[in-house]
């Protein structure tokens, strides 16, 4: 089980933890270090090193500290998830679809949208720093339901409990489950199945709701319903340690040429993509109406532009357009990928961003198109027309981009 909990977390990469050791590293001695590992657990033995903190920037700004455990501690963490996994996911709702197997953001997506034509209104949840504040004494409570193994439960409530060491070297014991441990998101989703998922189907079969970890959409009939299970939402969360963003929790109209109310909020984010009014055209009619759909966020499209940025397009130095294809491609398919499966031609605007910098690097290139911003979009035109399939995005009719 610890071999194959190895090859697991091999194939999801990942950083060094506090030790410094990276993967190559790891691999280099792998049969010690995975002795070293199965032999504690199997004695009862195993303590859990510090988790390193790292802070990534979100969207909104600020800082997500997420914990990174070292490759042996996350090997650890694998078996006992890959052991456990089976027997949740028999319990977990069919509304739940993040970091679980055989689901994906795809699947929320699709089910957020089609109840957003189904309900008029939608209940926008976020939950203040959820992975921070998880109750431990109730999430042990939890897996005390499913899993009887002691042996299983003190790893678990050993992984809780290791300390975290900052970027300046101090030791902190923390709250919650780190962001960024194998079994957290496993453990996480425990916790909110029987903090919101269960809770809500006793409490308003009328409700639809579509749950990715701890990002929630709730779909009501009216607006004054909308409002009772708001008020019952937070009542819930307060009474389980976790409370409600009072800014970023928002009740939205689903506004269209049918449902015509006036209500100031009629979008909202979800998974990177932007639910709101939008011109779609009729399959039957051919006609242009105005609808509820989603595409691209304008703050997802904004992370793409400053990645753009950050690659430094223009000054690549690359020998020939065939270069900058081959190393630009893996990042143009995982965009296209995930945000071009709803309104793909709302990309359009960034991979203009991306022609431009192609002719910026092209202007830098070529002596004879320095000058001249039109010749470099016509040598762009031209190295399209020669090679169709160069550049990934050039492979979809819907993305309209100049060359």
């Amino acid at each position: 089980m610890v071999w194959a909990a190895y090859w697991q977390v091999r194939s999801n990469k990942g950083s060094a933890g506090i030790d410094a050791i990276s993967m190559q590293e790891f691999d280099a001695n792998r049969s010690s270090h995975l002795y070293k590992l199965w032999n504690r657990l199997a004695s009862g033995s195993y303590f859990p090193p510090p988790v390193k903190e790292v802070g990534i920037p979100k969207k909104d700004g600020s800082i997500r500290k997420l914990g990174i455990p070292t490759i042996s501690d996350r090997v650890g963490q694998m078996v006992v998830k890959m052991y456990i996994e089976p027997r949740l996911e028999v319990i977990f709702s069919s509304n739940s679809y993040g970091y679980r197997p055989n689901r994906n953001a795809h699947q929320a997506l699709s089910k957020v949208r089609n109840n957003c034509w189904r309900y008029d209104w939608v209940l926008d949840l976020d939950i203040k720093g959820f992975f921070d504040n998880i109750d431990h004494s109730k999430l042990m409570l939890a897996l005390e339901k499913h899993v009887p193994e002691n042996w299983v439960k003190f790893y678990i409530k050993r992984w809780l409990e290791a300390s975290v060491i900052t970027p300046s070297g101090k030791h902190i014991q923390k709250q919650g489950t780190p962001q960024g441990g194998v079994i957290s998101p496993l453990l996480a989703n425990l916790f909110l199945h029987y903090a919101l998922d269960k809770w809500m189907g006793q409490t308003d079969k009328t409700v639809e709701f579509t749950r990715y970890a701890d990002d929630v959409i709730l779909h009501c009939t009216t607006q004054a319903q909308a409002e009772q299970i708001l008020q019952l939402v937070d009542e819930r969360m307060r009474s389980v340690g976790l409370e409600l963003h009072p800014q970023k929790t928002k009740i939205v109209y689903c506004r269209d040429y049918k449902r015509k109310g006036n209500h100031p909020v009629v979008k909202f984010d979800f998974l990177g993509y932007c639910f709101q009014p939008r011109t779609s055209c009729s399959k039957k009619t051919g006609r242009l109406f105005i609808g509820y759909d989603c595409a691209i966020s304008i703050s997802s499209r904004k992370r793409i532009a400053d990645k753009l940025e950050a690659l430094n397009v223009n000054k690549l130095t690359f020998k020939s357009i065939v270069g900058v294809a081959q190393y630009l491609n893996p990042l143009i398919r995982g965009w296209i990928n995930y945000y071009g499966k709803f309104k793909m031609y709302e990309l359009t605007k960034v991979f203009r961003l991306l022609s431009r910098r192609l002719v910026w690097w092209a202007r830098k290139r070529y002596k004879r198109y320095k000058t001249s911003i039109r010749k470099g979009y016509k040598w762009l035109a031209s190295v399209r027309k020669q090679y169709p399939t160069l550049f990934y995005h050039w492979n979809f009719a819907q993305i309209n981009v100049i060359a």
